[in-house]
Protein backbone atom coordinates (compact mmCIF):
# COMPACT_ATOMS: atom_id res chain seq x y z
CA UNK A 1 0.00 0.00 0.00
CA UNK A 2 1.15 3.53 -0.73
CA UNK A 3 1.25 6.12 2.07
CA UNK A 4 2.10 9.77 2.41
CA UNK A 5 3.09 11.32 5.73
CA UNK A 6 3.16 15.02 6.60
CA UNK A 7 5.29 16.54 9.32
CA UNK A 8 5.47 19.42 11.77
CA UNK A 9 9.05 20.29 10.78
CA UNK A 10 11.47 19.77 7.89
CA UNK A 11 13.93 18.05 10.24
CA UNK A 12 11.20 15.62 11.34
CA UNK A 13 10.60 14.65 7.70
CA UNK A 14 14.31 14.06 7.10
CA UNK A 15 14.64 12.02 10.31
CA UNK A 16 11.64 9.85 9.36
CA UNK A 17 13.03 9.34 5.85
CA UNK A 18 16.38 8.16 7.21
CA UNK A 19 14.61 5.83 9.65
CA UNK A 20 12.58 4.19 6.86
CA UNK A 21 15.67 3.81 4.68
CA UNK A 22 17.43 1.97 7.54
CA UNK A 23 14.40 -0.35 7.65
CA UNK A 24 14.85 -0.97 3.88
CA UNK A 25 11.61 0.83 3.03
CA UNK A 26 11.82 2.98 -0.09
CA UNK A 27 10.80 6.56 0.72
CA UNK A 28 10.72 9.76 -1.30
CA UNK A 29 10.61 13.24 0.20
CA UNK A 30 8.43 15.57 -1.84
CA UNK A 31 6.27 18.67 -1.54
CA UNK A 32 2.95 18.12 0.22
CA UNK A 33 0.13 17.72 -2.34
CA UNK A 34 -2.21 20.73 -2.51
CA UNK A 35 -5.17 18.69 -1.25
CA UNK A 36 -3.36 18.07 2.04
CA UNK A 37 -2.26 20.64 4.58
CA UNK A 38 1.02 20.58 6.44
CA UNK A 39 3.04 22.73 8.78
CA UNK A 40 6.37 22.33 7.01
CA UNK A 41 5.40 21.62 3.38
CA UNK A 42 7.48 18.42 3.09
CA UNK A 43 5.93 14.96 2.83
CA UNK A 44 7.34 11.43 2.78
CA UNK A 45 5.76 9.03 0.31
CA UNK A 46 6.46 5.34 0.86
CA UNK A 47 5.18 1.85 0.11
CA UNK A 48 4.62 -0.60 2.95
CA UNK A 49 2.61 -3.80 3.21
CA UNK A 50 2.76 -4.28 7.00
CA UNK A 51 1.25 -2.43 9.95
CA UNK A 52 2.11 1.22 9.32
CA UNK A 53 1.17 2.14 12.91
CA UNK A 54 4.48 0.60 14.01
CA UNK A 55 6.30 3.51 12.33
CA UNK A 56 4.27 6.39 13.75
CA UNK A 57 6.30 8.82 15.87
CA UNK A 58 5.94 12.30 17.35
CA UNK A 59 7.39 14.00 14.25
CA UNK A 60 4.49 12.89 12.05
CA UNK A 61 1.58 15.27 11.72
CA UNK A 62 -0.67 13.01 9.58
CA UNK A 63 -0.51 9.81 7.56
CA UNK A 64 -2.71 9.21 4.54
CA UNK A 65 -3.17 6.11 2.43
CA UNK A 66 -3.08 6.82 -1.28
CA UNK A 67 -6.06 5.27 -3.04
CA UNK A 68 -7.52 5.42 -6.52
CA UNK A 69 -10.01 7.97 -5.13
CA UNK A 70 -7.36 10.22 -3.58
CA UNK A 71 -6.05 10.46 -0.02
CA UNK A 72 -7.59 8.80 3.03
CA UNK A 73 -6.53 10.00 6.49
CA UNK A 74 -5.50 7.05 8.63
CA UNK A 75 -3.65 8.78 11.49
CA UNK A 76 -3.41 12.27 12.96
CA UNK A 77 -1.22 13.28 15.91
CA UNK A 78 -2.81 15.73 18.28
Amino acid sequence: MEYIATFYTHSGAVKFSRFLEKENIHVELRPVPRQLTSNCGIAAQFSFSGDVSLYINEDIEKIFSITSKGYELIHENE
